[in-house]
């Protein structure tokens, strides 16, 4: 046989073979065989470098270390997840997006495997690119190490692959692999890795891939990015069956489940064989099911509305609960936490916890005085699981819901199972709001933390927003802890704030809905605050992410009076409510309202749209008669016949392309 041929031949059952083991879970030939086959077709590549193919199984054996990792911005950003602790409080969750829904949603529940989360890309079936979470808008890129990994697919397999996939998903070490590592590290005299996640987290982040290579990491599939994709599935479900035949390895542990009881089972169910799975698993992932759905409910700054993660029990103890306070966030919402006696528990030691909210501790009969069972929730965060009824000795007592705000004393009213101080000029609030004005993430003022916005708030020199930017070292002075140094220092801080920007402000004033990464859309495509109240409903909808019920919350926050008067007050003193203006403006672009729909043959969606923006028009999501101009690639649908029917102008790639002077 010809070498060309053995080569096609040996990367056809390789490949064949790992599709097998992976995704099938059906091993073809023993990990012998597999070994002897890779290396005879190395040497044949080595003799042969003509027939190099950068998908070929060789090159998972891993390249030449690499100087440093490139940080990459996400497509479409990474979110975690929400986490949820209790049935109950899962059970409400799922009541939530029936109401949001109108209709009680079917979800997939899934394993959440405890790794490091990746996204792969893929173009016309090829990987080209691995990229680490980060903090969710950029990562590492780790294509690299990710292709020593055997279970990602090089190239994905069939003949109607996408033009653009991406797949996001977890990667792991087995719990075999890990103690073979430990094993090893003790015979050499190294420190031993924490944990199984640790030691994928250490693994994929080595400069060297050939310790990816040695390690034996796996893959698995739990979510997606950006897809440009002929008949795209409609629901999860339909998407995870599609991935799997192209080769991309996902859970054979997914359950498909049509209401709360039905999750319910599938979550208590899986609790008692997720040990027997291999690799560290931490709870269970359940999400709505349909992709219309998912759009429609839309996402937070950090999480998706429309799925969340059980996470299963921790380590627990015992101790004595003495008391609990009510604390007001800066939404009124009154949280019950309880104080109790000192407990060590996974690596700290823990006093406090939060008891949720009123419902929870009716149903678990939580009582003052009780000895409690206390768990590390995700071993983070601190939280009574229930009481020792059978060490009560008739001194508990019982915990009664607040009439009276305990910061200010106006009416308190239950919604759900939360309850809220209905007064909005309570100090607790606007406390809790300032601090979240000037975080690191809204605002950003250097030296304004949570112990000075107390003391700001306390002295009464705070009352609004605004006030913060009226403020004179001669006010800080009096103040603990303040020299003539630190208040100027602190006021020239609180005046570099006012030039952040409309996307700053918009997350810093605490509207409902709105974070940094919704703030940040609408100010990319409202820059200042006059296009901003013009914008409709309907706007809001067709801008990236946004589901109807976050729109209509901000149109609503915007028009109200607080809202009004909140804009007014600070522009009154000089804070900046606009976005700088992009630089480029062209006539045939410059204020028109456009859409893009189809597949682009030349452009990548993101990009055209950055370009477009960049030239001074505004991109939006869906077709109106607000729309100026329709982009229609091949194979446009619905978005094209609603332009034609209501005579909007249209343009195909080769228009674009001349009025772009490409």
């Amino acid at each position: 046989m010809a070498p060309r041929d053995r080569i096609l031949e040996l990367r056809k059952l390789l490949d064949g073979a790992n599709y097998a083991y992976y995704v099938d879970a059906d091993p073809m030939m023993p990990d012998s065989q597999y070994d002897e086959l890779l290396r005879e077709l190395v040497q044949l590549e080595e003799a042969n470098p003509e027939f190099f193919d950068p998908t070929s199984p060789t090159q998972r054996v891993g390249g030449e270390p690499i100087s440093a990792f490139e940080s990459v911005p996400h497509r479409i950003p990474m979110q975690s997840i929400d986490n949820t602790y209790t049935i109950s409080d899962l059970q409400s969750w799922y009541e939530r997006m029936c109401e949001l829904l109108n209709e009680p949603p079917v979800c997939m529940c899934d394993p959440k495997i405890d790794g490091v989360a990746i996204s792969l890309r893929y173009q016309e079936g090829v990987l080209i690119q691995a990229v680490t979470r980060g903090d969710g808008e950029r990562g590492d890129d780790v294509t690299e190490q990710v292709k020593c990994i055997r279970s990602v697919p090089l190239r994905l397999r069939g003949e109607q692959l996408p033009k653009v996939l991406e797949v996001r998903g977890e990667i792991f070490m087995p719990n075999a692999s890990f103690d073979k590592i430990n094993e090893q590290r003790l015979a050499e005299g190294d420190q031993l890795f924490a944990n199984a996640r640790n030691a994928t987290a250490g693994t994929l982040k080595s400069l060297d891939p050939k310790t990816v290579s040695e390690r034996n990491l796996a893959f698995l599939c739990h979510g997606r990015g950006e897809v440009i994709w002929k008949d795209e599935p409609l629901q999860w479900h339909e998407f995870v069956e599609a991935v799997k035949k192209l080769g991309v390895p996902v859970s054979d542990q997914l359950v498909l489940c049509q209401d709360s009881q039905q999750i319910t089972t599938a979550v208590q169910t899986f609790e008692k064989q997720k040990n027997d799975l291999g690799f560290g698993i931490d709870g269970m992932v359940v999400r709505i099911d349909s992709f219309k759905s998912q759009t429609k409910l839309g996402s937070t700054a950090k999480s998706p509305r429309w799925c969340i993660a059980f996470k299963y029990p921790a380590e627990q103890g015992k101790t004595l609960l003495k008391k609990v306070d009510w604390q007001v966030g800066k939404n009124g919402t009154l949280t019950p936490r309880a104080t109790m006696d000192p407990i060590f528990l996974a690596g700290t030691t823990v006093q406090h916890a939060t008891l949720h909210n009123i419902d929870e501790i009716h149903r678990k009969d939580i009582r003052v005085g009780d000895i409690v069972l206390v768990e590390k929730a995700g071993e983070i965060i601190p939280q009574v699981v229930s009481a020792v009824e059978s060490e009560r000795d008739g001194s508990q007592q019982e915990i009664s819901p607040p009439v009276n705000c305990p910061v200010c004393e106006g009416p308190v009213e239950k919604e759900g199972p939360k309850l809220y101080c209905m007064s909005p000029e309570c100090p607790a609030q606007f406390r809790e709001k300032v601090k979240w004005f000037a975080g690191r993430d809204q605002m950003n003022i250097d030296g304004l933390g949570d112990k000075v916005v107390d003391q700001l708030v306390d002295a009464g020199l705070v009352h609004h927003f605004a006030d913060l930017y009226t403020l004179t070292s001669e006010d800080l002075l009096p103040l603990e802890g303040f020299a003539k140094k630190s208040a100027l220092a602190l006021v020239a801080a609180i005046e570099e704030s006012k030039t952040r920007g409309l996307a700053r402000v918009l997350s810093a004033v605490g509207f409902r809905l709105v974070g940094r990464a919704t703030a940040r859309t609408i100010a990319k495509v409202y820059p200042n605050l006059k296009t901003l109240q013009q914008a409709t409903v309907e706007d809001f909808v067709a801008l990236h992410d946004f589901g109807e019920i976050t729109a209509e919350t901000l149109h609503k926050a915007i028009h109200s009076s607080r809202g009004e008067e909140l804009f007014n007050k600070l522009s009154e003193v000089g804070v900046v409510l606009s976005q700088k203006e992009n630089a480029t403006t062209d006539p045939e672009f410059a204020n028109k309202t456009m859409v893009i729909t189809g597949s682009l043959e030349h452009w990548e969606r993101k990009a055209l749209t950055e370009e477009l923006e960049r030239r001074g028009a505004k991109v939006t999501g869906s077709v109106s008669k607000m729309t100026d101009v329709v982009i229609a690639g091949e194979k446009a649908g619905s978005k094209l016949q609603k332009a034609q029917d209501l005579g909007i102008e249209v343009w195909d790639e080769a228009q674009l392309a001349s009025l772009l002077s490409l």
